[in-house]
């Protein structure tokens, strides 16, 4: 699939890493670094304008690492670029640890993948088909 981008950055374009990669690494494309004290956010620019085909999105994801090692993610986890935006990718990262974390000119901080989705269209009805499951949910099936 090819997608048409504008690089306003300083940085090269979002690649794959492995030939198995879902998403691509999206890079802060900031002046001056920014400082992200704990439970505090922020939108984090990245310089980069898509267009999309219709039928596909673009989903903001946070990267595991950056999660797991240092409690930063992406607060709208995932974020959903539109077919149809044409702005600025920008990413709003949340501090989650009980330190301040800084976020540098280049830094990976978020990752995209590209997805294709439908597009419903509703058939009102006055009663759904039965499962096993039934109404069950909110761990209603269990945790083991």
């Amino acid at each position: 699939m090819n997608i048409k981008i504008i690089n306003k950055s300083n940085h090269g374009l979002p690649h794959y890493e492995t030939i198995a990669s879902a998403g691509m690494d999206l890079r802060a494309n900031i002046s001056e670094s920014i400082i992200l004290k704990p439970l505090e956010r922020t939108i984090v620019k990245t310089g980069l304008f898509i267009e999309l085909p219709i039928g596909t999105e673009a989903q903001v994801r946070p990267r595991s690492g950056l999660a797991a090692k240092k409690g930063i993610t992406v607060l709208n986890a995932p974020g959903t670029v539109d077919a149809d935006y044409r702005g600025e990718i920008g990413v709003i990262l949340v501090n989650l640890s009980s330190e301040d974390f800084v976020i540098e000119n280049g830094e990976r901080i978020a990752q995209l993948v590209i997805a294709k989705h439908e597009r419903a269209e509703w058939q009102e009805v006055q009663e759904l088909s039965e499962t096993s499951r039934g109404k069950g949910g909110f761990g209603s099936t269990g945790v083991k």
